[in-house]
């Protein structure tokens, strides 16, 4: 869907006044105007466009979804708070309260201080999700913001581009998507893999060129066919070609591991109809004129998406034995196909979607009642990305009741959905009234009984199949809550043994106001804290003991070590890997990378405390570390040393073509890489296919991007790729 950039303000007005003849015109002049002063000697990354252009831009994206004329004003003004010297006491007195809450809801969080720009970046999207729980104007600000940065990306550095386009991919088009906005979703996907992935980009818009000039005339006939069958049998509709963008091909070949050769649908036939009858009376028609293939049947008509997607989807064996695939619908399906919630932008009261679009924030609401546990950035942004990134099944209470939940999920989601103490005791599950494993995935329809037990709580091994946040999260906290009182309980133990061997008096010492006064001095809050940290193995008894002790006992009695709540003892003699990485903070402590996920220099890590062996490192998004997650206290922010030398081993996982002379061509490929081949294992498809397997020596991730680069360019390769546990 072609969207034009609005580069004057008269072009915004007669946008909005398109669908909204009775627009305060004025209104969205006059902020135009102040957005203009406000900005006034800005420019943008090009160093040359006034900066005015981009709000400029965005209200216009705005219009685009015929949003009212506050959105439009609050997109015009939404970064005067942050970037001008303009007061929120000026906005309020010259534009009014909605307009200023919104400019509030997208300006990001200020000059609080953060441990990691990451974490920053969490933090302005959690304030974004909770601000558009309350009004659905904010998030449609926030990308049309986002989709115009995107559109403007070439003038930013490489590094930038990639953080910025990542994030996009992550985050903001999965959001579009889940909004039901699928003209924005894909845009914002072909613009970050224009950024992620320039090559393949690059070849991907060539090649697609080619075959779409190729199969023209191909595709034109069968539309023709088509139309000439409706009009036989009566049946209005309107069909035409609709090219499938660029990411969605590429996710294809990667899914599938096939070339671009192999890709036949790469055009897809939409037939816009009248009535649903209408709809199927044509996918009658067309199954009559080709047959369908097998299992490519999707009626999601019948069982609509969550973002309110509806279409009959067919896929047929055409002329000449070619697959097409069939997209068919209604004028008004189709409006909210591309438009999701704003198709339709109706307010009880301003910014409260109602009727049956609220559907679409099932999830959203959910999520503000339990965020409020994710005390972790971390742990939080990992949730979003888990509950944006799904499609849904919808399962049965033993009343009747329907719940909506992500494909995947166990009884064990279920249960957490109907209540935090039934997951937390449930100890088994009938679907269909039969027992079945809490593991076993749902399926649509299904009708689950969870049976419950006052004994039971949960298990670790739940986080290795849960599929829903709300689940992971509550397991999480519920492992935390029992690990603090483990943890305090040992602590306390741990230290009355250590006075019991110094004669020291238990009960009074630990009741003794100098016990409180040597954990503030230590740097804890309280005695609990200190306890804690006794529990976990990040203090040593001695080190609270000595601190009792008057000064000149101390002075007698020093150990060999010192500890504190942010260093470990490290052992005489180090390993080799030991030196590529350090704490932050913190120095002389014992570590080792993590076998489980191989991480190289560059690859963001954090370090996990094991008892007894320092810390592991892994690297960030690791399985493992995320299993381990919920015990934050032995969690270590940690760094790669900038001054690493030597080689780490990495494993690559290659595909090809099975033809003579390719393995002697990839494995010329990694030693003009300047790496080292350690161990290689070949084996052949029934598909004719050969999968390569490689332990090469590489020196960090750049080497690594480099090296499977340099393997992608030999002819035969299909993909290749790091393979991160091994």
């Amino acid at each position: 869907m072609p969207l034009t950039l609005v580069t004057e303000v008269d072009q915004l007005i007669e946008q909005t006044t398109a669908y909204y003849p009775d627009a305060d015109v004025e209104l969205i002049r006059r902020a135009f105007e102040r957005c203009k002063a406000a900005h006034d000697g800005q420019v943008r990354e090009d160093g040359k466009t006034p900066y005015y252009y981009h709000p400029l831009a965005v209200a216009g994206i705005l219009t685009f979804l015929k949003l009212d004329v506050t959105a439009i004003v609050a997109g015009l003004l939404h970064d005067t708070l942050e970037d001008t010297s303009v007061t929120e006491a000026e906005l309020r007195r010259e534009f009014g309260d909605d307009v200023v809450r919104l400019v509030e809801a997208v300006t990001k969080i200020g000059q609080i201080p953060f441990k990691s720009r990451a974490e920053k970046q969490a933090e302005n999207f959690r304030k974004m999700l909770l601000s558009m729980a309350d009004d659905i104007r904010v998030v449609f600000i926030k990308l049309a913001d986002r989709l115009h940065n995107m559109k403007t990306l070439e003038h930013l550095p490489p590094n930038r581009q990639k953080h910025i386009a990542q994030e996009t991919l992550d985050i903001y088009a999965p959001l579009a998507n889940r909004l039901g906005i699928s003209w924005m979703k894909q845009e914002l996907e072909d613009l970050c893999f224009q950024y992620l992935k320039p090559d393949i980009y690059a070849m991907l818009k060539v090649r697609v060129a080619k075959r779409d000039e190729e199969r023209h005339e191909f595709l034109q006939a069968v539309i023709e066919t088509v139309k000439e069958r409706l009009r036989a049998e009566g049946l209005p509709g309107e069909v035409q070609g609709r090219p499938k963008h660029l990411y969605s091909i590429y996710q294809k070949m990667q899914r599938q591991s096939i070339t671009f050769d192999e890709v036949y649908d790469l055009t897809a036939i939409r037939i816009i109809t009248d009535t649903k009858m209408n709809c199927y009376a044509a996918l009658g028609l067309i199954h009559a004129l080709w047959p369908p293939v097998p299992g490519r049947f999707k009626d999601y008509i019948a069982t609509p998406r969550s973002n309110l997607y509806q279409s009959l989807h067919t896929t047929v064996v055409g002329p000449e034995g070619e697959y097409i695939e069939f997209q068919i619908r209604t004028e008004e399906m189709h409006r909210i196909n591309e438009y999701g919630v704003a198709a339709h932008w109706r307010y009880k009261e301003p910014g409260k979607v109602i009727g049956r679009h609220e559907r679409v924030f099932n999830w959203l609401r959910q999520f503000v009642e339990w965020q409020r546990d994710l005390t972790d950035n971390r742990q939080f942004m990992e949730s979003v990305k888990l509950d944006l990134f799904h499609d849904v099944v919808f399962v049965f209470t033993p009343k009747g009741e329907v719940k909506e939940m992500p494909v995947g999920s166990t009884p064990i989601d279920f249960a957490y959905a109907i209540h935090t103490e039934i997951g937390e005791h449930c100890v088994g599950a009938k679907v269909n009234g039969k027992l079945v494993p809490l593991r076993q995935r749902l399926s649509s329809g299904d009708m689950v009984e969870i049976l419950t037990s006052p004994s039971q709580t949960p298990h670790k091994s739940w986080l290795k199949f849960v599929r829903t946040s709300r689940a992971r999260a509550k397991i999480k906290h519920w492992f935390k809550v029992e690990e603090h009182k483990r943890s305090l309980e040992l602590g306390s133990r741990l230290l009355e043994r250590e006075f019991r061997r110094q004669h020291l008096p238990i009960s009074q010492t630990m009741k003794s106001d100098r016990l409180a006064e040597v954990s503030r001095e230590m740097g804890f809050d309280s005695i609990d804290d200190m306890l804690r940290m006794i529990g976990v193995g990040r203090l040593a008894t001695a080190q609270v003991v000595m601190r009792l002790q008057p000064q000149t006992q101390r002075e007698q009695a020093k150990p060999d070590f010192q500890v504190d709540s942010s260093q470990l003892v490290r052992p005489t003699g180090k390993k080799p890997e030991e030196k590529s990485v350090r704490v932050r903070g913190g120095k002389d402590v014992l570590m080792q990378l993590s076998k489980c996920c191989h991480p190289l220099p560059g690859d963001p890590i954090m370090g996990y405390i094991t008892r007894g062996r320092g810390l592991t490192i892994h690297a960030i998004g690791c399985p493992n570390l995320r299993a381990l997650e919920w015990d934050r206290n032995r969690l270590v922010d940690v760094e790669w040393d900038p001054n690493i030398e030597g080689t780490h081993s990495v494993k690559l996982a290659v595909i090809t073509l099975d033809r003579t002379g390719v393995l002697a061509d990839i494995s010329s490929a990694i030693s003009n890489a300047r790496a080292n081949i350690a161990r290689a294992e070949i084996s052949t498809r029934e598909d004719r296919k050969a999968v390569l397997d490689f332990v090469v020596e590489v020196r960090d991730l750049e080497h690594v991007e480099r090296l499977l680069n340099a393997i992608q360019q030999v002819d035969g390769v299909i993909t290749a790729k790091r393979v991160k546990g091994w």
